[in-house]
């Protein structure tokens, strides 16, 4: 009676040896190597044996101090990286087609990022995903956005980075607060001075994000009070255009800053981290996951020039 047929080679060697054998070679150790693969040191002196012998060469030298690639190994291991690199286009491959028959995104925001961040983020994702939907709703509070997010509202959230213990997030980056001069204010030095501040009346958001700026003025000496709190930015920079006070106020939100407004440092430095947020342990679409796969390809980059009051402010979405 016939036996089994012989395996094949492809049947021997297994992704997971192939996998073994780049960390070995990135980390030259074994028991390195267990530990970034998460397993006993055993299992990896087992699988490398497993594929040397499958491949009938020996591919690792096992030094008393350092574990190294033969000559063999060495070029095994380039053709290893390359098949490991292929399976990773295949996953991200799977990821694209299942973005592009469609779904929705749901985003909750802050009017600062939904109009300097989104903009860029949403052309790079219907670049790749034409048919996802991505539909934005504007809040002012973080509470908002949190309540959004916990009531199924929404399923990502762009604004301050929301708490660990809740949400899942990752940073885009940190918005710097600004003044900004009125028209008829007469030249100060860059940064402003604690008296300029007490000068002027002050304009800034009744919003959360402007809670520590508010913060700051009163452990001023003397403490110095905000004269106009206000709950839409575009109305603190129109004050700020019409001579009413200095704007005190996130960079971003500022946006579009008039040319005629002057724009300054504070006499204390002060940046909000922004974000994307999501809820933790919750199971997102695969439209969601195209969405956030977005925010690793892109580099967002708040460009402005403050060192002579100026005006040049831009924003950047890099590739």
């Amino acid at each position: 009676m016939a036996g089994k047929p012989a395996k094949t080679l492809q049947e021997k060697v297994k992704l997971s040896q192939l996998r073994t054998l780049t960390t070995v070679a990135a980390t030259g150790s074994f028991s390195e190597a267990a530990l970034q693969l998460e397993v006993s040191q055993s299992t990896v002196s087992h699988s490398i044996a497993a594929l040397e012998e499958a491949l009938g060469v020996s591919l690792i030298h096992r030094g008393r101090q350092r574990a190294s690639l033969t000559p063999v190994g060495d070029r095994i291991h380039a053709q290893a990286l390359q098949t490991l690199a292929l399976v990773d286009d295949m996953g991200a491959e799977a990821t694209r087609a299942r973005g592009i028959k469609g779904g929705l995104v749901r985003i909750a925001a802050f009017r600062s990022l939904a109009s300097e961040i989104l903009p860029g983020a949403i052309a790079h994702l219907h670049k790749h995903h034409p048919t996802v939907q991505v539909t934005i709703t504007e809040f002012e509070s973080t509470q908002g956005i949190i309540d959004a997010l916990q009531e199924g509202q929404a399923d990502l959230a762009l604004a301050t980075l929301l708490p660990e213990d809740d949400f899942e997030t990752s940073k885009i980056m940190e918005d710097l607060f600004i003044a900004l001069l009125p028209p008829n204010a007469p030249d100060t030095k860059n940064p402003l001075s604690w008296s300029d501040l007490h000068s002027h009346p002050l304009i800034t958001s009744s919003n959360d994000c402007c809670i520590e700026v508010r913060n700051h003025l009163r452990q001023a000496h003397p403490p110095i009070e905000v004269d106009y709190l206000i709950s839409q930015d575009s109305t603190a920079v129109s004050m700020t255009r019409q001579g009413l006070g200095i704007s005190l106020m996130p960079e971003l939100a500022a946006q579009p800053i008039p040319r005629e407004v002057r724009v300054a440092r504070l006499p204390f430095q002060m940046t909000r981290p922004l974000g994307i947020s999501w809820l933790r342990d919750t199971l997102l679409t695969p439209a969601t996951y195209a969405f956030l796969d977005t925010f690793k390809h892109l580099d967002f980059t708040y460009q402005s020039d403050i060192s002579q009051y100026g005006n040049e402010q831009a924003y950047a979405t890099k590739r």
